[in-house]
Formats: structure tokens, sequence, C-alpha cells
């Protein structure tokens, strides 16, 4: 409000003085006189002075006409004027659009719009390092993947594109399975830029899928130094490199680096199943019992485990069942709830012939977490206790349907593995193998194995009959072979 004021008050004041001065200017006495080729000019006051103004105004316009012709002509030499700027300027309006319409239509999924978009960005602004990302970007969405190879290898040309043309090939590498491209990808993007995590995760998950267990150990000192990986992390995962390297040298028969090799993964992550089996084992080698007892002591406190116990057991060959239930008792106490600790219990007791011990020591884990291993050891405890053949083979056609129990099974895409391994089989992630019960599958029906309980049933109940059906004879005969390999099992195990 005020500074509209201001601009009246001026504009009154202007047309004020303005007005005083003309009728100043008629109010004089006098002229200009101007004489030019014969001719006379007689100009009052007023009329100079307008004459003056409008000489000024011509010198002025010719002065802009003559630097517009000058302009032109640096224009048309292909100099930088006033006018190449303003096309200039236009062609950035136009490229910067058909950019930002590019990305967009990438985000939305339109890989032509994308692409014809990214052209047209190139067009008016020559900046490949935007527009060539767009167009790979775009025809991989298309499925176009030579023509994303082949804007990725133009984006190597440039040293600030480099590490995305690197990056890009290497993801097509991985899909199309070429391991051996890929790794040498991921080392140049690593080289590149050590600090991209996502490039130290891909080549540590190659190197340790071509069991290049030195290299993923210098990728993995990578990560801890710049800050993409926990202390605590590292120090397990090395640990697990550390045993993979150390299982690589026993193959090669080496078994004194091997034995130092995996004394130092177990001295990494003491909790590592696998390490503490391999080290305690090492330690048996050395005659070194003690040091192989606290190894899977450790251990087994962390987590109980089948292995551990084997290898346990493997520390006294020649003691008796009574004196090897002695020694198991440490072990067992850790962890009295635990079922492995009952399992193991009840396979003692079954090994010294204690049938009603063992049942005992298995407590209600038929009733609450009957998985194939615990129903078999019921079944070898009913027949050491004299049960009739028709129990036992019914104890075991429940075992053949049972969930198998806890196994290697992979965190991240669930894979179940025989044994332990630092990379799964299945999705390559490294280090995500648990020991844990998988998810229950459904047996389906056409087995015939959700049948055998009732046939097993159909045998007790007939059992003084003479007609007994055939399918239930060959049935029985499946069922007797178990009961042998249970035997042959638990006497392994124990």
């Amino acid at each position: 409000m005020l500074w509209s004021i201001i601009k009246i008050v001026v504009f009154v004041a202007l047309v004020a003085a303005t007005a005083f001065g003309a009728g100043y200017l008629l109010e004089l006495d006098g002229g200009v006189r101007i004489q030019m080729a014969g001719l006379e000019f007689n100009l009052t006051p007023l009329m100079t002075v307008i004459v003056l103004f409008v000489m000024v105004v011509a010198i002025w316009v010719l002065l802009k006409l003559a630097s517009l012709l000058i302009a032109v002509l640096k224009f048309i030499n292909g100099d930088e004027t006033a006018i190449s700027r303003h096309f200039s300027r236009n062609r950035q309006e136009k490229g910067y659009k058909a950019l930002s319409e590019g990305v967009m239509a990438l985000a939305s999924g339109e890989g032509d719009l994308a692409m014809a978009q990214a052209s047209k960005a190139e067009k008016y602004l020559k900046k490949p390092a935007l527009t060539n990302l767009i167009t790979a970007q775009a025809a991989e969405m298309k499925g176009d993947r030579r023509k994303a190879e082949e804007v990725y290898k133009r984006l190597l040309s440039n040293e600030k594109t480099r590490f995305v043309g690197v990056r890009g090939i290497l993801r097509q590498k991985l899909s199309d399975g070429d391991t051996e491209t890929a790794l040498k990808l991921a080392q140049t993007a690593f080289a590149l830029k050590p600090k991209h995590e996502e490039v130290q995760d891909m080549l540590l998950q190659l190197q340790a899928r071509t069991e290049d267990w030195t290299g993923a150990r210098e990728t993995l000192k990578a990560k801890l130094k710049y800050g993409s990986l926990p202390r605590d992390v590292h120090k397990r995962r090395d640990a697990v490199l550390a045993l993979s390297e150390a299982r690589d040298v026993l193959d090669d028969g080496n078994s004194i680096e091997a034995r130092e090799a995996a004394i130092e993964a177990n001295r990494l992550s003491p909790d590592l199943v696998p390490a503490a089996v391999m080290a305690a084992r090492s330690y048996i080698e050395q005659g070194s019992k003690r040091y192989a007892t606290r190894v899977i002591k450790k251990a087994w406190d962390a987590q109980p485990h089948p292995d551990l116990a084997a290898a346990f057991a493997e520390i006294e060959h020649d003691e008796t069942p009574q004196q090897r239930i002695k020694r198991f008792a440490k072990l067992i106490k850790a962890h009295p709830d635990h079922r492995e600790s009952k399992l193991l219990a009840a396979e003692l007791q079954i090994a010294a012939e204690d049938f009603p011990a063992a049942r005992r020591a298995l407590g209600d884990l038929i009733e609450t977490d009957p998985d194939a291993r615990a129903l078999t050891i019921m079944a070898a405890v009913e027949r050491g206790e004299g049960a009739s053949d028709a129990v036992v083979k019914g104890w075991l056609a429940r075992a053949l349907s049972a969930p198998r129990g806890p196994q290697w099974v992979c965190d991240n895409c669930h894979h179940i593995h025989a044994e332990w391994v630092p990379a799964c089989e299945n999705c390559h992630s490294f280090d995500t193998l648990s020991w844990t019960a998988p998810p229950e599958s459904l047996v389906t029906t056409s087995t015939g194995v959700e049948m055998l309980p009732l046939i097993v049933g159909a045998i007790e109940d007939n059992s003084d009959e003479d007609d007994t059906d055939t399918k239930v004879e060959a049935d029985s005969d499946i069922v007797d072979a178990e009961v042998i390999e249970a035997e042959s099992e638990v006497a392994k195990q124990s």
C-alpha cells in the first residue's frame, strides 16, 4: 500500500515538473536557427529540446541496430552471442522437459516412451551421462538386453559413468549365470567404488560361489573398514570363510594346515557348529582331548547339535555305555530341557539297554514335538521293552510320515541342505544356513505313507488271524527294514 502511494506521488511530481518545464520554455524569448545546404530552420526553445530528445533516441536506436547486425554476423560465424544463448536456453528447456518425462515414463513402466524421451533429451542436451542411463534401463524394461548392453558399453568410455556401465553389465551377466565374467566385473566395480555396499555384497557372493575364500576375506575386511558390516557379524562371517578354507586344505591332503585353519575358525566364532566339530576332531588327532572337550562344550552351550554329540563321543572310543552316560551328563545338564539333550539321553540309555530310562529321557517329546528321529527312538524303546512287532511297526509307520526334525535350512529361500555349506546351494546367499526345523511339507496320498499307521493298526487288531491282506504284508516288510535301519542308526549315534 505504501509503495503504491509512493509511486503515485513520484508520477504526479514528474508530470508537474514536465508541465512546469514546458511552460517555462514557452515563455522564453529567442530560439535556435539552423542553416544547412541552403535551408534555414528556426526553432523555438521548446522545439529545440524536443528535437534534441528525438536525435538522442534516434542515435540510440541506430547503435542498437548496429549491435544487432554485428551479433547476427557473429551468430552466423558460430561465435557465442546473446542470440546463441537464447536458442541454447530454449534447447535446454526442451531437453530437461524431455528428460523429466523420460524419468516419469521409466517409473511408470512405459519403456517405449522412456526411450523416445531419452533420445529427444539427448538431441537437445548432448549429455549422454544422463540420457544413456535412462535408455539402458528402458531397454531392460522392454527386454531388449542387446540394446541395454550396447548403451552400458558406451557408458564405459566416460570416466564419470564407467561405474554405472560396469554395474549394469555385471547385473546382466549375473542374470545370465555367467559367474566367471560377473566376478571380473564385480572386482572392477569394487576397484572403482570400494565403499559401494551392493558391489561389496555381489563380490562377496561371487567369491563364495567360486570358492575364492582368500579374496572373500579381503572383501569382508573392506566391508568392515567402510562401515557396511557390524564387527560381530564380520567376526562370524570371517569364521565361516576360515572354516571353508580349512575344508579345502583338508581336501588337498594337507591336514596340518587344515587343523590350524579349523582352530582359527573356531576361535573367531566358537558357536559355529561345523567349525567346532572340525576343531575338536583336529584336537583329537593331536591327542589333546581336554581342548577338544572344551571346544565342544562351548559350542554346545550356544546351540546343542547332533554333530557336536558325535564329535564328543569320538573323544573316548573304548568307554562302556555307563561311562559314556556319565561323561555326556555334563553336556545334557547344560540344556536339560532342549530336545537334542532329551534325544541324546534316550539314545545313550538305549545303548546301555536301560529302556525305561530311555522312555523317561524322552519325556513328553513324543506328544509335543514328534519328529522322525524321536519316533524311531521310541520304536527302539518299545522293542527293547519286549513290545510286539506290531507296536514297533506302528511307531516306525508314524516316523515315515513325521517331520524330519531340525536341518540346515537357508534363512533366505528355505532350501534344505544335507550338510552345512558356507553359501546356499539354491539362492547362493552367504552365511544364511541355520539349524532349524523346516516348514512342514505335506506328503501326497499317492505314496500311501499316510495309510501306514492304519495298515499297522490292522495288523495289530488281526494279529491272531491267518488271513492277513497281501498289502499289509508288503508294508510290513518295509517297516521291518526301517526297524533294522533305526537300530543301526541308534547304535551309530550312541
